[in-house]
């Protein structure tokens, strides 16, 4: 992972002032992830095997599960502000606001943001988007960390954070109520 920082001697950076997301979307589509966080550029490379694995897995699973309207979503643009977007790796939304947006989701469409951990973003996932998220207004968190067994995370929203999170390892059921009722064994998510 990366972070950008604008300044004025770099002709690829926007004349040192903050990223906005007109600048992210001129951006090349070269296989990294581009974000924005208060203007800065964050840019991961694109995700391991592992990591994708983790990503269809924890997506058939929220869809099996989904009722009719809600969808699951990856890798979508969720515009927090001019100079605040974020990748999520997997969200749920209400299958209505597909249909009317064209580029990118706000965190009012947003049921769950889920995000895979690896050793370049976890601080990222742990404590900047959790941070985000929560003050957007985004109900739930999935934070999932791989190396961990895996580990899933849950994040709930109560007021403008997010409470200490639950987690649940490897061998045993998350029985789960948010966005929906759905259960598995985050080792699942490795199979």
């Amino acid at each position: 992972m990366a972070t950008i920082e604008p300044h004025r001697t770099n002709p690829f950076l926007p004349s040192g002032r903050p990223f906005t997301i007109d600048d992210l979307l001129e951006l090349p589509d070269d296989g990294n992830r581009y974000e924005l966080f208060n203007g800065s550029l964050l840019v991961s490379p694109s995700p391991t095997i592992l990591h994708q694995l983790a990503i269809s897995n924890v997506m058939f699973i929220l869809q099996a599960a989904a009722p009719p309207d809600l969808v699951t979503l990856t890798a979508i643009n969720l515009r927090v502000s001019d100079k605040d977007d974020y990748i999520p790796d997997v969200v749920i939304v209400p299958r209505s606001s597909v249909r009317i947006r064209q580029l990118m989701f706000t965190p009012q469409d947003m049921l769950l943001a889920v995000e895979i951990g690896s050793p370049s973003t976890r601080l990222r996932d742990e404590d900047l988007k959790a941070k985000v998220y929560a003050k957007a207004g985004i109900p739930t968190y999935w934070r999932i960390e791989l190396d961990e067994g895996p580990v899933l995370y849950v994040h709930e929203l109560n007021g403008d954070t997010y409470g200490p999170p639950t987690a649940y390892k490897a061998g045993t059921v998350a029985e789960l109520a948010k966005p929906f009722p759905v259960s598995f064994d985050p080792a699942q998510l490795l199979e």
